[in-house]
């Protein structure tokens, strides 16, 4: 089959280049077109000097660096922008009948936006009909949550679906390059964990409670759980790592919980995405894991490592949960998100919906 031509919009910044690293090798995508700021158009990405990131630099970066308000035949529209730019850039592009997996925070929240996690809750792109109905034509846009986000919603999945959640605390350790590049200045970083990061915590008490709400009557209904949220930035490289507490609705044995996330593969749709692990959450029984630098890269960087997994005083349970913020908790979401729309039927390539390649099995 011939690859879908995708356009990836702020490809030179760390997210944006993720995407092209991860791109590069995708059975059903292939980058076309890259968009970025007017300054840095016009010439190649990989002729910039400024690819960021450990692996080899993709053969799509060769492709020139093009205007933001630039025309481009592709159907599909992965964007890494910042909120700030990216709610008028997205909306403009859906209304021209694009589909965009957004990173970006701009719609989130908008009642008639899908914020998923293929494993978690695919049948929630029902919604693009509200936006289709709103909007006009067979554009849509969905959306990635937050970093940190969605490694705690797949760990708390399954504890939700099987005993109800009541209430969760969650305390963050997240990367710097969770704030971009160039990042925090050394001094501020250095021998320091600075307990602030603009707008997470606020992302991480509202983004759960739709991502974990049923879609009624063509609507969403939120779950309805308290929780409260604590975010600090440390002077770790990638993966953000979660401490929790869960306070459940119906009692549950320990056993009874790592037995839960061992078994969790998730939606049935989702299973045979190309991005999907074959087991989404991996647990840990050493006492010490998981780690960033061991633990980040599980699946790919697509799976979400739990571990410390006791009993809280408080009441409840509590646990630690780790991710690779800009493959799992970034890229590789938006990827996995097209996928799920591919699949679905949603997202239409040249000459219709093409024929999709089978996966390789994937290994336990």
């Amino acid at each position: 089959m011939s690859r879908i031509p995708v356009a990836v919009l702020g490809a030179t910044g760390m997210v944006g280049q993720r995407l092209l690293q991860l791109l590069d090798v995708h059975p059903w995508f292939e980058p076309a077109f890259l968009g970025a700021s007017v300054q840095s158009a016009g010439k190649p990405l990989a002729e910039s000097g400024r690819w960021l990131l450990p692996e080899p630099v993709p053969a799509s970066a060769r492709l020139e660096l093009r205007p933001l308000d630039a025309p481009f035949d592709c159907p599909l529209v992965f964007s890494a922008l910042p909120s700030d730019v990216a709610g008028t850039v997205e909306e403009r592009l859906a209304a021209e009948g694009k589909a965009v997996c957004s990173n970006a925070a701009a719609h989130r929240l908008a009642p008639e936006v899908p914020l998923l996690i293929p494993e978690v809750n695919p049948d929630q792109t029902a919604l693009i009909e509200l936006q289709r109905r709103r909007r006009g034509g067979a554009g849509l846009i969905v959306t990635n949550p937050n970093c940190s986000t969605v490694q705690v919603v797949l760990a708390l999945k399954p504890l939700h679906d099987a005993f109800g959640l009541a209430e969760v605390a969650v305390t963050t350790l997240q990367a710097l390059s969770g704030a971009g590049y160039p990042g925090l200045p050394a001094m501020d970083v250095l021998d320091n964990v600075i307990p602030f990061i603009a707008g997470e915590e606020a992302k991480l008490e509202r983004e759960p409670l739709k991502l974990l709400g049923e879609v009624r009557d063509g609507r969403l209904r939120e779950a309805e759980i308290r929780i409260s949220a604590q975010c600090n930035r440390v002077a770790v490289r990638d993966g953000h790592l979660a401490c929790l507490t869960v306070r459940l609705r119906s009692p549950a044995s320990l056993d009874e919980v790592g037995r839960l996330w061992q078994e969790f593969r998730g939606a049935l749709e989702a299973r045979n995405l190309p991005s999907t692990p074959p087991r989404p959450v991996r647990v840990h029984s050493a006492a010490d894991r998981p780690q960033p630098r061991l633990d980040r890269d599980a699946g790919g960087g697509m799976a979400v490592s739990v571990g410390r997994l006791q009993s809280s005083p408080l009441g409840g349970l509590k646990c630690v949960v780790l991710g690779h913020n800009t493959v799992r908790g970034a890229a590789g979401a938006a990827i996995h998100n097209a996928e799920l729309l591919l699949e679905q039927g949603w997202l239409r390539g040249p000459g219709g919906v093409p024929a999709r390649p089978p996966v390789p099995a994937k290994e336990a």
